[in-house]
């Protein structure tokens, strides 16, 4: 409050704007913030690539299990669900899709918990 009064005292229009300004930055930040919390839940997880040998936990809501990278379609994973990755090849891992499908196939990598 004292650099408010020190700025009026040396009557700067351009001090008392910058001085009454932060507090709406502030205070749209914030409502930014909540904003995000409010409409997305919470953080989202951080989604990573998968690690060749290791069973990886799917983060996206679903995730596609095809015949080849960019084939086709032959199932579909789940948030929760596991894959063991057994290979990467341009951005994408092969292995073994537990859950409903139960087969081997390539899915996009980078959507791991």
């Amino acid at each position: 409050m004292s650099a408010l009064r020190n700025a009026r005292s040396a009557r700067s229009p351009r001090a008392l704007a910058s001085l009454r300004a932060r507090p709406a930055l502030r205070a749209a930040a914030l409502a930014a913030a909540l904003g995000s919390v409010l409409l997305f839940g919470s953080a989202p997880a951080q989604a990573t690539n998968g690690t060749v040998g290791q069973r990886e936990t799917v983060c996206a809501q679903d995730l596609f299990v095809r015949t080849d990278p960019g084939g086709a379609w032959m199932g579909t994973l789940y948030k929760g669900q596991t894959f063991q990755v057994e290979s990467k090849q341009s951005g994408w891992a092969y292995g073994f899709a537990y859950g409903d499908i139960n087969r081997h196939g390539w899915v996009q990598d980078g959507w791991f918990c």
